[in-house]
């Protein structure tokens, strides 16, 4: 549909675990591998005040996001300044609307993710949140702990991971798999 700062957008929330206020409303061109720290990412959480950095490569200079970064990357090229995802026609304009000052009005947004819902026949209570919440969810496929989940998503307290990380069959099934390797230990059936 030539909304590419929307699929930017979407792995921004995926992979970074950001809300929409902090990609379209935060997120500076000046955040993303800046002079001081070239492989790095200035992440802000708008909700919680939280701020931190997100390393682009691991110890051996593998790209941890190589997707995300190869259209950062191209954007970056072609802007000196300002908000990293604007509009993808016209004027370039922000997402966002301001009708007050600090708060941000997404409903132009909303309205465009629900139409590229539809077109690509998702399911239709998809929203530009599911991309987190999927994103969180995957941090616990991924059998991460709960300090490594609080680090990547900002977080302050594991009370609300549950909220987040939604329970899946794939955890279901390697809980019982680490379960059925303690009990079976040394060959052993289990009783």
């Amino acid at each position: 549909m030539g909304l590419s700062s929307l699929a930017t957008a979407a792995l921004i929330g995926w992979e970074w675990l950001q809300r929409e206020t902090d990609i379209f409303a935060t997120f500076d061109v000046s955040h993303y591998t800046p002079k001081d720290k070239p492989d790095m990412v200035r992440v802000i959480d708008e909700k919680t005040r939280a701020e931190g950095w997100v390393p682009l490569f691991d110890d051996d200079g593998m790209a941890l996001y190589p997707e995300l970064m190869i259209e950062l990357d191209a954007i970056k090229q072609e802007r000196i300044g300002g908000l990293m995802l604007v509009r993808d026609w016209g004027g370039r304009l922000p997402w966002p609307t301001w009708p007050k000052p600090d708060m941000p009005d997404f409903t132009h947004l909303s309205r465009k993710v629900k139409e590229v819902v539809r077109r690509a026949n998702l399911h239709d209570e998809l929203s530009f949140t599911s991309f987190r919440h999927g994103g969180l969810t995957e941090t616990g496929d991924a059998e991460l702990t709960d300090r490594e989940i609080l680090a990547q998503s900002r977080h302050t307290t594991v009370k609300v991971l549950p909220k987040y990380v939604k329970r899946t069959t794939k955890q279901i099934t390697t809980g019982t798999k680490k379960r059925r390797a303690v009990r079976t230990k040394g060959g052993q059936l289990s009783e």
